[in-house]
């Protein structure tokens, strides 16, 4: 039998909310009991796709981002999704030091940082509807991991 695990939360595009997001992620993920680095990278990884969202996907605007997580045995998935302007070219914006917003001072590196931060990255986008970023992490590669169910 798979051990299974969801989460959602919804929240304002605030700037002030991406440091909300990454802890509740985090916090989300010890019950794999990850190791420091590997919280490290979900946070990055989340704090990259969360920014991009309130920057890129709203304009700075207020509405809303979700974020939903799922456990699935050592799988964890962490979905970011906005209802913004989208994005025209999926693969073009994923290209290293790729931005929109050059003045700014963006650095075009947020999906460079999700892929390599994380073992999966999924970008689905539709330009005026909004995006969706679907990244998994395998936690716990090469170490035993207990969960109540294996006691």
């Amino acid at each position: 039998m798979k051990h299974t695990n969801e989460m959602e939360i919804r929240f304002d595009s605030r700037s002030a909310n991406e440091g909300f997001a990454r802890v509740a992620v985090a916090s989300f993920l010890t019950q794999l009991n990850p190791t420091v680095e590997e919280v490290a990278d979900v946070k990055t990884a989340v704090s990259e796709a969360v920014t991009n969202a309130i920057i890129h996907g709203y304009n700075n605007e207020i509405h809303k981002v979700d974020i939903r997580c799922r456990i699935e045995d050592n799988i964890f998935t962490v979905e970011i999704c906005d209802k913004g302007r989208g994005i025209e070219n999926v693969e073009e914006a994923m290209q290293p030091m790729y931005t929109t917003r050059p003045e700014q001072d963006r650095s075009g590196m947020g999906f460079s940082f999700m892929e390599a931060f994380m073992d999966s990255l999924e970008v689905e986008s539709e330009t005026g509807k909004g995006t969706r970023v679907r990244m998994k992490k395998a936690i716990g590669k090469g170490r035993e991991i207990w969960t109540t169910q294996s006691l």
